[in-house]
Formats: C-alpha cells, sequence, structure tokens
C-alpha cells in the first residue's frame, strides 16, 4: 500500500519541480527596477555599434550561449521568444548584474556601453519561432 501513495508524492513532486523551473525562467525580471526597464539602448540599430557587440559577444558571451547564441550546456539561446521580449533595460540590468542563481555571472566590469553594443548585437539576430513562455512579458 505504501508504494502507490510513495509513486503519487513522487509524480506530484516533480510536476511542482518542473513548473518551479519554468517560472524560474523569468524570475530575474521581476527584479529589474521600474526606471531600468524602461532604459532604451543608444545604440539600437547602428551598424557600427552591432559589428562592436559581435565581437564582445564571441569573447564573452558565446562561451556559454554559443556561436550562434542559441544557448549550449544548459545555458539559454538567446534568440528565444523570452529574451526577444524582454526590454533593453532589463537585458542591460542582466548584463549588469547577472543571475547568479542561474549561472549568469555579473558583467559590470564591461564598460556600460559595451554592455549596450552586444545588446544592440543580440537584437540583431533572427528569433526562434518558439512562443514566448507563459506569464512571460513583452
Amino acid at each position: 500500500m505504501k508504494t502507490p501513495r510513495a509513486a503519487g508524492l513522487v509524480v506530484v513532486f516533480l510536476s511542482i519541480s518542473a513548473m518551479a523551473l519554468v517560472a524560474a525562467e523569468g524570475n530575474w525580471q521581476r527584479r529589474v527596477p521600474g526606471a531600468d526597464r524602461q532604459r532604451v539602448n543608444p545604440y539600437a540599430g547602428q551598424p557600427e555599434a552591432i559589428a562592436a557587440g559581435h565581437l564582445l559577444f564571441k569573447e564573452n558571451c558565446a562561451k556559454c550561449h554559443g556561436s550562434d547564441a542559441e544557448g549550449r550546456h544548459g545555458r539559454p539561446s538567446l534568440r528565444s521568444q523570452h529574451v526577444t521580449h524582454a526590454t533593453d533595460g532589463e537585458l542591460a540590468w542582466l548584463l549588469r548584474n547577472g543571475s547568479l542563481a542561474k549561472g549568469m555571472p555579473t558583467w559590470s566590469s564591461l564598460p556600460e556601453q559595451e554592455r549596450w553594443q552586444i545588446i544592440a548585437f543580440i537584437r540583431s539576430l533572427p528569433h526562434d519561432a518558439a512562443p514566448a513562455p507563459a506569464g512571460s512579458r513583452p
């Protein structure tokens, strides 16, 4: 009799854990202050900034996110709807502060201009066709 109950508890635990993992993907955005969220990339769409951002990306980001920014080793794709729906300010906040619980280091040692150039590069990439995760904000 204890075996079916234990199996049921395992199923419930795994279900709750899976939901928590899906919800955790966007948790960093909830920590972004409103003033930061509203910031706009001063280098958006500028070809020189995108090229500089590409070089910075290869040097600092590709190790975890892949040279194609599609993610690797369990790190997220930067072409995902979750990232493309984030504001420039949210991405700037994430680069500056990181998300250590998710393995994202802080890049505050990079000058702000370089962080904006990386964001300009990321914005220039084609996007994944998958829908945004439930609960994510555009």
